[in-house]
Order: C-alpha cells, then structure tokens, then sequence
C-alpha cells in the first residue's frame, strides 16, 4: 500500500511537519491520462523548511483552491510533488487507496482459508465481501473527504 497512493495520502492527511512553502506562480485545471478533470494544480516556487535543501519549481497536487498568483502555501512533499491539507486530494487518493487494497486483502482472506482447511473454499462470500469492502471505501474516502473539506474552510 504504502509504495502506490501511501505517501501521497499521508501528505493530503497532514501526517507529519510541514516540509515547505510554495509560492503560487500560475493555476491550472489539471486532467488524467483519459483526459479526465482531477481538479486544481498550481505551480510554484518551492522554499524547504530542512536546511541543506534547495528551493526548487514544483507542483502542487490537487491544490484546495485556485490560488492567486504570490500566494504562499504550507505543503508537505511526496514523490517530488507538494501536497496541501484538501478536500478533494483526500478524496482521490482515500478512494484510490480502498480500491486497490480491498481486492488483495479479500483475496488474502479466501487463500488462507484455503489453505487453512487444505480444499478449495467457496469464494461467493469472500466475493460480496469485497463488492461491500469497494462500496464502503468509496463512502469512507467520500466522508473523510468532505470532513477535510469542512475542516479547511472553518480554519
């Protein structure tokens, strides 16, 4: 888990100390491979809190608003982007998170029970529990997402 959507999520969550501040240069609508909107980017002037680091031009992901041009914006880093405290990051990558990791760990289950009683299990139960695992990751994302999203607007 940690090595897909892990590290991002953790920086959308606010795990962590803030690493930097990035000082908003341009915002953008970004889209996915399929052409998709994903929501805001914004690219910026990255300045490290860590001495020893060096200021650099970065991307913040799925920023929570589109920023004007100057503003500053406290952000943790993952994978060589800026991640901010948002609604909608949560969002994507809550739910990207829950849908990658519900079918493994279904299918873990149904193989060790296999190999618990040595024959072949049924997999009907292990299979509407996944179906009911995917929707509850997509309400908990969404949930977690809007609570964020509460969050950063009353503070």
């Amino acid at each position: 888990m940690w090595v897909l959507p892990g590290p991002q999520l953790g920086a959308v969550l606010g795990l962590g100390p803030v690493d930097g501040v990035v000082s908003v240069h341009r915002c953008y609508e970004a889209t996915d491979a399929e052409g998709y909107a994903t929501g805001t980017d914004c690219t910026g002037w990255y300045t490290p809190r860590r001495a020893g680091e060096e200021a650099r031009e970065i991307v913040l992901d799925t920023a929570a608003d589109e920023y004007r041009r100057g503003t500053q914006v406290e952000v943790r880093t993952a994978r060589g982007r800026a991640y901010e405290l948002s609604g909608t990051a949560v969002f994507n990558f809550g739910s990207a998170a829950g849908l990658l990791l519900v079918p493994f760990l279904t299918l873990a289950a149904w193989l060790f029970a296999c190999a618990r009683s040595g024959a072949v299990e049924s997999g009907d139960g292990y299979f509407l529990v996944s179906l009911a695992g995917l929707l509850a990751a997509i309400v908990l994302a969404a949930v977690a997402g809007i609570l964020v999203g509460i969050a950063t607007a009353v503070f």
